[in-house]
């Protein structure tokens, strides 16, 4: 029978090989280094029957290079690395690609809870599993994924972890140029990195051009309160000046200055969304100002807080007891 192998050559170099049977004998073909024209070689000698030899890791090392490189940006090609030599790699790295099953990504999840990861974690590590997979299928390395139905955990869906108003009054209380930092980011609602990013030169009238972002595309964000505009019109350069990786510390010294001891930055966002949302903004427009990419992801901040469901009761209460008053009157 034919395989297609990968294997290290005479000058000891990897290369993929073609091995079958002709007239009782062994032959072996060298098909170069490169996968794609390995394949199209490959199936021009077997007309389209696919059988490799290729490892998972082999094959998960060349997704990175190529899919995930040109497809997500550094923190997402980082996560994909990590996620495989931590979750799968043990499981199934050293396993022929053709040869992973339904039962092999079921022992990854069990692998992964039993590290103790948190039900999302498990869900983001599958789902990169399941996109790998897939691309497999596309490039022609497998018939049909093996990733099989219904092994994605259940994700329990929270409120998103905004910050009251009296926990906003204390942080905002804490003196610049911290409390700048979390006005800019709670009027805007950019996320920790791109606030670092942001720059005097980026401010367009009242609108803010965001360009390094999570997706990599543009963003406009409109600077609606008019104290916070003229602090950013009044700036030269950069608007913050934390590094991005400075958000540890900034945390920490929040927490000290203020006594909210749950802060982190990217609870202003979360603010930001919610009181947008509040305030009778629509879910389209949030969705691009946030910049996800789909509008599911947005919903989540749709549900109310606690303070505005009762104050919404509130009213609707006094309007009865208004209508009832008229109607004796």
């Amino acid at each position: 029978m034919s395989k297609m192998e990968w294997t290290r050559g005479k000058e000891r170099h990897w290369t993929y090989v073609f091995r079958d049977q002709s007239g009782g004998k062994d032959r072996t073909r060298h098909l170069g280094q490169d996968y794609e024209a390995a394949m199209e070689r490959y199936r021009e000698l077997t007309g389209g029957v696919i059988e490799t030899r290729v490892t998972v890791d082999e094959a998960h090392a060349r997704w990175l290079k190529g899919y995930v490189a040109n497809n997500r940006n550094a923190h997402g090609q980082r996560a994909a690395a990590s996620q495989h030599l931590m979750h799968v790699s043990p499981v199934i790295g050293h396993k022929r690609l053709d040869r992973v099953t339904g039962e092999d990504v079921r022992e990854c999840r069990l692998r992964i809870e039993a590290m103790g990861r948190k039900p999302k974690t498990v869900h983001h590590a599958l789902g990169g599993l399941r996109c790998f997979l897939n691309w497999c299928v596309d490039t022609g390395m497998l018939e049909r994924s093996p990733f099989p139905k219904r092994v994605m955990p259940r994700v329990e869906e929270k409120a998103p972890d905004r910050l009251t108003d009296a926990e906003v009054e204390a942080v905002l209380g804490v003196g610049d140029p911290h409390a700048f930092t979390i006005r800019l980011l709670l009027g805007t609602g950019l996320r920790w990195g791109e606030g670092c990013r942001a720059q005097r030169s980026h401010l367009e009238g009242d609108t803010l051009i965001v360009a390094r972002t999570k997706s990599g595309k543009v963003r406009r964000v409109r600077i609606a309160d008019a104290a916070l505009l003229r602090e950013v019109r009044g700036r030269v350069g950069r608007l913050v000046s934390y590094r991005e990786a400075g958000s540890v510390v900034f945390n920490r010294t929040v927490r000290r200055r203020s006594g909210v001891e749950r802060f982190h930055v990217h609870q202003l966002r979360h603010t930001f969304a919610c009181r947008y949302l509040e305030s009778g903004g629509s879910l389209v427009a949030l969705q691009q100002i946030l910049g996800h990419a789909s509008v599911v992801t947005t919903q989540r901040y749709a549900r109310l807080s606690d303070e505005h469901v009762k104050a919404d009761a509130r009213r609707v209460e006094q309007t009865r007891r208004d209508l009832e008053g008229t109607r004796m009157a």
